[in-house]
């Protein structure tokens, strides 16, 4: 059983809240635009941190996060970018991607808009978590967490925030 928590568009800043809402998970996901090494590397000195680059970030964040990730986490294959679409909303790439690969879990970022949305086609769990950070269009902060257990999915609760 793994607790894990998931944000997004931090674009180099990270709120106090982060390491309350996150204190009890094991790992933290980042879906891209970081922001800079040192929002990572502040996240990866509190939980082990798995993340992907996105379309800020610079040079010095894609050398050490790549663009993609599939991993697996208890019986849980994931797939995390950052700029990927959702279901009925895919690019392309994506979409070949999670046909071939067919992961459980697709996670991306970019949007700012939160999304837990089921796909029955592909039959995986899609999770953008919204954006973390303080720029930006979105009006609320977003994050998520829950537990993966086995194959299963559970205790999933949403930070939200009304960005000041």
């Amino acid at each position: 059983m793994k607790r894990i928590g998931i944000l997004s568009d931090t674009h180099g800043t990270i709120i106090p809240q982060v390491f309350d809402f996150f204190k009890d998970v094991d790992e933290i996901w980042h879906a891209g635009d970081i922001g800079n090494i040192e929002t990572a590397e502040q996240l990866a000195a509190f939980k082990p941190l798995r993340a992907v680059h996105g379309n800020i970030d610079d040079h010095i964040v894609r050398l050490q996060y790549p663009e993609d990730l599939f991993f697996q986490v208890e019986d849980v294959h994931v797939y995390m970018t950052h700029i990927g679409g959702y279901p009925g909303h895919y690019m392309p790439e994506v979409r070949t991607i999670l046909q071939d690969k067919k992961p459980e879990l697709y996670i991306c970022g970019h949007s700012h808009i939160l999304k837990v949305i089921y796909d029955k086609n592909l039959n995986l769990l899609h999770i953008n978590p919204g954006a973390a950070g303080t720029s930006g269009f979105h009006k609320q902060i977003t994050m998520v967490r829950f537990t993966i257990d086995g194959k299963e999915f559970r205790d999933m609760e949403i930070f939200e925030k009304v960005r000041s």
